[in-house]
């Protein structure tokens, strides 16, 4: 992750030349490094590109005004100080931009004295806001946040969610596809937290046989069911006073879900078999790769337990959509798997990285894991070149060939291309289309044309 000194980090959004001009130029002159954005997309397309610690932001702009573009900034990036800029007769939309999370306010026309005074304030509680949330020490950052590895715009907005969750107790639902990374990001939010010398406690939902979850989760006395021999401590148990991990949580039942629902809002649960209620102290965090909206519509997920566990959602976006960390990533894993072979690695061809680049990773960061360590054992080589990827990488199976003497129509380039991607994704069609870069409709009436296997 670069460095930088995202307190000094400015982005002035106003749809006045004159004021982000005049604005800009004084705050350069302080040693500021500013940006200037003429509306509120604009400012939102560039926070996306690098976020900046600070935004003075006018409150009457067309199209998106401030009101609007300050709740994105409070969702995406929690930890940046936002000041209003407003006119006399917009004073109480800026009290209300205050309330809404907003720092401080300048009042059109302002003197150069008060902005400077205003943004040394900002900057100062900026600078306390980072070093409250930051995770300082040494042993916290292993295992915390520095286990997520990404410089990208995307991580960036991860890493502040996760700094601004981790104080606070409430529930956390982390979403994303497989191989994102969201135990990780589990696990950061515990060390983080207060409860951080506490248990750890992670369920893979997925992997509990239904007829035993109750008794796993609560435990049971002795002699309630058959098999029950003697009472056992279920894994709320274990995990009390410390946080407890629901790991794909659309794989519980609709009944589980109605008594995990009790147990949030009751703090408490009963043993299989016992009428006795035993106190429950735990921080809940759950993870879902399906669309738990669209699973309350297919009927197998309970609406009241969704609002229950995203009072703070967290999306972990897929290694497609970050591409830009895949060298930061490889170089982690080289140093992490290195120990494991036998000879020194000191890193990737240019080509090879390409290829790793641009490869679209259905697996996301797990897959591209277990790619480095399998070429790490398997590989005799000090650098890792292109003939050394997996074939399905440097596509030597024949399905899409990058590198290529042949010729072929655009139309053949995109019929294989597709054809390549369905393979990979094993038919999963909103995971195409995501790749692609088209819409579903676009791509089904493509498989059509040209005739192609789905599996």
């Amino acid at each position: 992750m670069p460095d930088k000194d995202v307190t000094r980090q400015v982005l002035v959004v106003d749809d006045e030349i004159p004021v982000r001009r005049g604005i800009a130029q004084v705050l350069s002159e302080q040693g500021y490094q500013v940006r200037v954005a003429a509306d509120g997309r604009q400012a939102l397309e560039m926070m996306g590109e690098d976020p900046a610690g600070m935004v003075l932001l006018d409150i009457r702009m067309p199209d998106l005004d401030g009101v609007a573009v300050l709740e994105a900034l409070r969702r995406d990036y929690p930890d940046t100080a936002v000041i209003m800029i407003t006119g006399y007769p917009d004073i109480e939309g800026a009290v209300k931009c205050i309330r809404l999370g907003a720092l401080d306010y300048l009042v059109k026309p302002f003197r150069l004295n008060e902005l400077e005074a205003v943004v040394e304030r900002a900057r100062e509680t900026l600078e306390q806001r980072l070093q409250a949330t930051s995770p300082l020490p040494a042993a916290a950052r292993e295992a915390g946040i520095d286990s997520l590895v990404g410089a990208s715009a995307a991580m960036q907005k991860v890493f502040a969610k996760i700094r601004r969750a981790a104080p606070a107790d409430s529930t956390v639902l982390l979403t994303g596809e497989s191989g994102t990374g969201k135990e990780l990001a589990a696990r950061a939010i515990h060390k983080l937290s207060a409860r951080a010398d506490k248990e750890f406690v992670p369920v893979d939902c997925s992997a509990l046989v239904e007829t035993l979850l109750e008794s796993e989760l609560f435990g049971h006395v002795k002699g309630s069911f058959t098999g029950a021999h003697q009472t056992k401590h279920g894994l709320f148990e274990l995990a009390n006073h410390g946080t407890f991990f629901f790991d794909e949580i659309t794989n519980l039942s609709l009944n589980i879900q109605a008594k995990l629902l009790r147990v949030i809002q009751e703090r408490e649960f009963m043993k299989v078999g016992s009428q006795k209620r035993t106190k429950l102290d735990i921080r809940i965090i759950a993870s879902s790769n399906r669309d738990l909206k669209e699973a309350i519509k297919d009927g197998i997920f309970r609406e009241d337990l969704y609002y229950r566990l995203s009072v703070i959602p967290i999306h972990l976006p897929p290694l497609r959509e970050r591409t830009g960390d895949i060298p930061l990533l490889v170089e982690h894993f080289l140093k992490k798997h290195g120990a494991k072979s036998e000879h020194e690695v000191r890193g990737v061809s240019p080509r090879a990285l390409k290829l790793l680049s641009d490869y679209p990773w259905p697996g996301n960061v797990r897959e591209l894991e277990h790619t480095v360590e399998r070429i790490l054992i398997l590989e005799d080589a000090q650098t890792i070149e292109s003939e050394h990827l997996p074939s399905f990488i440097f596509h030597r199976s024949g399905e899409f060939q990058v590198f290529s003497d042949e010729y072929y129509t655009l139309e053949e380039l995109e019929k294989r291309y597709i054809q390549y991607i369905l393979r990979r994704t094993q038919g999963k069609r909103q995971e195409v289309a995501a790749i692609l870069g088209i819409n579903r409709k676009t791509l089904v009436n493509k498989i059509k044309k040209y005739n192609l296997k789905v599996r």
